[in-house]
């Protein structure tokens, strides 16, 4: 992850070097611009994202084979290094940035077609051409914008606002040339496969194998490694590899730090411990009451830039546990984040039928490019701290939309069970009260959910509420509208506004 800036036209480099500074929190480490007449690039970096070798990248990355072309990015390509030995790719700083320029220059728009197994947002840009483009599930977050006849991009909202108030969200899937038009180049799939996996032991050990595969692919090492740890299946899975590739490389000595955060009663502390003590890792909890919680609000809306009941709850608690990670000396934090919408997760899909889940879950997934993407980018990065998604994986969710709906929710007396496939995968590695725990939102868990729609309740008069209701109708509680109110103190009740998303529920 880093933070990008782009100016495309009529633009001077101080437009976008103020775009960028507004990002400074994105990537402190490294930054710089390339300029060329018509365009301007600035990209900052953490030097996690980089590699030990930071000091060394020329930032932004440029490719002179040829007319120069130079390369704002964040991103992770999880088939990175199949395809730099297919495009001749040196391992180094900034390799992916480096094979993109490769791709691009070779294959123009049809290279995207190669980065199924890809989270990305970029703009590459040369004498008289540009392309701009984000993944296929927008978790990569991507923002855009004219003035004066100039196009301006951003990894955050605050980015473009710095320089023009005409703020639009660029849409996930979509790739953009010098004509202005958006375009298409991937899409969720319309209708479910006319053949599903049935096999439950061979949808077990797939599952299983497409996840070991991709926490390899993503997960090096090179800087301090700690993970969340909620004590849900997702991160309890995630912390548990981490776990077992920490002892690989380092000693059956090493343990891993994980982390974990409780507000009030909080039930994710104690299933947190238990998994924990199960892998042998190095725990740190943070116990936080409603004061603390509220202190830390209006950062967060600053910076995760929604206002959005369950996301901005949520986000609390991310922000305060990764800003305590950071704390420890963390640098890199693996999360399960992911998990939910791969394997329908979410308990309000438990209420759809079978023939209806393939369908629940793909609305679902729709929806993470505003919402669910933006708690796990901002929070973060926020914090200094690169987070790494190994349950984000194109190939695992490829596999996923064409399980059987009973291998995700699997029918049994009671009800459903969530995520059947993927507790089932790894239940020899956890506690059994872990694996097979009911699904909470991360809210729910941590206790934020409770304590905070309460406060609000109490010091938001209905009279207020109504008021506001009344010019903005997307106001729909006085939890929201309290969040609200930071929000267009900072971005305004404007264009900035349409960029939100909202959650099915509250």
């Amino acid at each position: 992850m880093s933070g990008l800036a782009a100016g495309i036209g009529d633009v001077d480099e101080g437009q976008v070097q103020q775009m960028i500074d507004r990002m400074g929190h994105r990537g402190p480490d490294r930054s710089g611009v390339f300029k060329l007449p018509g365009l301007a690039l600035a990209q900052n970096y953490l030097r996690a994202d980089i590699g030990p070798d930071y000091r060394d990248a020329a930032v932004p990355a440029v490719d002179t084979e040829g007319e120069p072309l130079g390369i704002a990015y964040d991103g992770e390509i999880g088939n990175r290094l199949a395809l730099c030995r297919t495009f001749g790719v040196d391992a180094g700083p900034l390799e992916e940035e480096r094979l993109l320029l490769k791709m691009l220059r070779a294959e123009g728009r049809q290279a995207l077609g190669r980065l199924k197994d890809a989270v990305f947002a970029f703009v590459i840009a040369g004498s008289g051409e540009f392309v701009a483009a984000r993944d296929l599930l927008g978790i990569k977050t991507l923002f855009y914008g004219k003035k004066n006849g100039a196009l301006f991009f951003a990894s955050e909202l605050k980015g473009i606002l710095a320089v023009t108030d005409d703020v639009h969200e660029f849409p996930a899937g979509h790739v953009m040339d010098e004509t202005g038009a958006l375009i298409a180049f991937a899409a969720l799939p319309d209708k479910a496969p006319e053949r599903w996996e049935t096999h439950e032991d061979r949808a077990v050990g797939e599952v299983r194998r497409i996840i070991e595969d991709s926490f390899q692919r993503r997960v090096d090492f090179s800087f301090d490694t700690g993970s969340l740890l909620s004590g849900g299946i997702d991160s309890s899975v995630v912390a548990m590899l981490g776990s077992r590739e920490t002892k690989r490389r380092f000693g059956q000595a090493a343990r891993i730090k994980t982390f974990a955060l409780g507000m009030g009663k909080s039930e994710d502390i104690v299933a947190a411990r238990k998994v924990a003590e199960a892998i042998d890792a190095e725990h740190h909890e943070m116990i936080v009451d409603l004061e603390e919680a509220l202190a830390v609000i209006p950062e967060v809306v600053y910076h995760l830039e929604s206002f959005d009941p369950s996301l901005v709850r949520s986000a609390v608690s991310n922000y305060l546990i990764s800003r305590y990670a950071r704390q420890h000396g963390v640098e890199v934090l693996l999360s399960g984040e992911g998990g939910d919408e791969v394997f329908c997760g979410y308990l309000y899909l438990k209420e759809k039928p079978a023939e209806a889940l393939f369908a629940g879950q793909v609305e679902c997934l729709k929806l993470l490019h505003n919402n669910a993407a933006l708690r796990l980018d901002r929070m973060n990065r926020c914090n200094g701290v690169r987070v790494v998604t190994p349950l984000i994986s194109g190939e695992l969710l490829d596999y996923a939309l064409g399980l059987a709906p009973a291998l995700k929710q699997k029918p049994e007396a009671g009800g459903k069970t969530e995520k059947w496939v993927f507790r089932k995968a790894f239940e020899n590695d956890l506690p059994g009260e872990v694996v097979w725990r009911l699904k909470q939102e991360f809210s729910q868990g941590s206790g934020s959910a409770a304590l905070l729609p309460a406060h609000f309740e109490s010091v938001v008069s209905d009279e207020e509420l109504a008021a506001v209701q009344r010019t903005h109708p997307i106001v729909r509680s006085k939890e929201e509208l309290a969040y609200f109110r930071i929000f267009t103190e900072n971005f305004g009740d404007g264009p900035a506004v349409a960029t939100v998303g909202q959650w099915v529920s509250l």
